[in-house]
């Protein structure tokens, strides 16, 4: 079989962006933690947008026929030597631009004005001061609080700018030009400014001249659509893990291509207690897919035996996953395509040249854990979805609730949920600490109340007293996050009596534990999974 080089970071004949005629609006990424959350504020409001990187040529933006281009923040200064610039031909487009942070210094510096290290940092909450409520401000208050983050500031506005707002740190913290570039000094995409999505919502619609047409659920007719052109009558296979987002995508491939579809669950040994099982069970009675389970275990613990470094543990899954794939398809036959349930946030985080200036938060078993040289051709038609917009896609597809509504489960599974060396004895202990958080969530009323819920197993170990007799085992710890799309999150809060029948749970029912530890960590600065 021929190989197959991984494909570019949007093949456009593997991934279904936006329908021709789709408004789209661009964010140009410079590196800030936010941008992504720029483009996902953006898509709330009903505006297909991507996220692109900062240094993107000006022709494949023109090609894109954006209704507006967002410019984001960054760490960097516009006036040092090696900032991270765009194109400056972005400038001559008939396209509305908003500058944010970085974004707006970008403006002002590119365009003529001038750009320099502030007295004093604004960082954290500010309150602004609308000077001329018009335009991005239309509707808002003339005084409200916003979230800041830079040491620079705005000297002097380039040549047919005003100024729109002011802080007592920033004489600008807004401005306005002509055809339609504006810029703000503050972070519009984050909670900590209460109007930013109503400004968002005025910069689409107001100066864009955006109507709102972007819907998830339109995206199905679309997709199965690219599919079928792209595949056509060859045979697909689908990495199935049990996820939702593998199983939207292996719905949408199956009702594009029907019976050239084999579904393959690799059981790897990784997944919690009883998931195989289960999985394969709801979706041969929903979708009647054809699904192929391999028993490999055995393989995944001994190519990780020895392996105690996140990153590696990941490569290593993604590996040990394609290889899986590829020995199954010398028995079903000459097989070129794999579809996977591949996310954007998997993209962005793994920084797989869809971003540009920001730092790899972690690789993605199936993004940049994918090896060089492997044999298919990939088909990823949620890689430009977000993990809400995926699950009404699924409801769309008419997939049973408990399955579109369930928790993430990292591809990677348990193995990074063991911190340290993984071994068949440490997965037994987390998948019955991760078993009892589960039932006991569910069983508050919690479950679809919190984004996730799991026990890490850590590397230590503590001195307990049980049954009069000291002890030396294992400390669990429990981790159970909110948030609108994992992108950022914050600890819940969890009642008291809740928390306390887990613990109690853990120690009395899993064998080497004695100690149960509550994560209270928000995301950023910490992540989600603890590897």
């Amino acid at each position: 079989m021929t190989a197959t080089a991984l494909p570019p970071s949007r093949p456009p004949d593997a991934s279904p962006g936006p329908a021709a005629g789709t408004e789209t609006v661009l964010v140009l990424d410079f590196g800030s933690q936010y941008s992504q959350l720029i483009a996902r504020r953006i898509r709330e409001l009903s505006v297909y947008c991507e996220l692109v990187p900062g240094n993107t040529p000006v022709a494949e933006i023109a090609g894109r026929r954006p209704r507006g281009l967002v410019l984001s923040g960054g760490p960097s200064s516009v006036y040092d030597q090696d900032a991270l610039r765009p194109d400056h031909g972005i400038y001559e487009l008939d396209v509305p631009i908003l500058g944010i942070c970085y974004g707006m210094q970008l403006l002002a510096h590119d365009l003529g004005g001038r750009v320099s290290a502030s007295a004093r940092r604004e960082y954290g909450l500010a309150s602004v001061v609308v000077d001329q409520g018009e335009g991005l401000f239309a509707g808002l208050p003339q005084e409200m609080p916003v979230w800041m983050s830079h040491g620079d500031v705005i000297e002097q506005l380039p040549d047919g700018f005003r100024p729109l707002a002011h802080t007592v740190n920033s004489p600008v913290a807004a401005m306005a030009g002509p055809g339609g570039r504006v810029g703000i000094q503050f972070h519009p995409e984050v909670a900590h400014t209460p109007q930013g999505m109503e400004l968002l919502r005025n910069f689409l619609y107001r100066t864009c001249g955006c109507s709102g047409s972007w819907e998830p659920s339109g995206f199905v007719e679309r997709a199965v659509a690219e599919i079928r052109q792209r595949v056509g009558s060859e045979p697909v296979i689908c990495a199935l893990s049990g996820g939702v987002d593998s199983a939207v995508a292996a719905t949408l491939v199956h009702r594009a291509v029907g019976d050239q579809l084999t579904c393959v669950f690799v059981d790897n040994g990784l997944l919690r207690r009883g998931e195989a099982d289960r999985v394969i069970g709801v979706l041969t009675r929903n979708t009647r897919m054809r699904i192929v389970r391999v028993e490999a275990a055995d393989r995944f613990l001994a190519a990780l035996r020895g392996v105690t470094e996140p990153e590696e543990k990941r490569r290593v899954v993604g590996r040990e996953f394609i290889r899986a794939f590829e020995e199954e398809t010398r028995r079903l036959g000459e097989v070129r395509f794999l579809a996977q349930g591949t996310l954007y946030p998997d993209v962005i985080e793994s920084t797989a040249a869809d971003t540009f200036g920001a730092h790899k938060i972690k690789t993605h078993h199936n993004v940049g854990g994918l090896p060089q040289g492997m044999r298919f051709a990939l088909v990823e038609p949620l890689r430009y979805l977000f993990k809400d917009e995926v699950r009404r896609v699924g409801q769309t597809l008419g997939l049973p609730e408990d399955m579109v509504q369930r928790q993430p489960f990292p591809g990677p599974g348990l193995a990074i949920r063991v911190i340290g060396e993984v071994t068949r004895e440490r997965l037994e202990t987390v998948r019955g600490a991760d078993w009892v958080v589960i039932d006991e969530i569910k069983r508050s009323g919690l479950y679809h109340r919190v984004w996730q819920s799991f026990a890490i197993l850590t590397p230590v170990s503590s001195v307990g007293v049980m049954g009069d007799f000291r002890t030396y085992a294992n400390v669990v710890a429990v981790r159970i996050v909110e948030s609108d799309d994992g992108m950022t999150a914050d600890w819940a809060r969890v009642p008291y009596d809740v928390l306390s029948e887990i613990s109690r749970r853990i120690v009395n029912e899993v064998p080497g534990v004695n100690r149960v530890v509550y994560d209270i960590s928000s995301k950023p600065p910490s992540t989600i999974e603890w590897e």
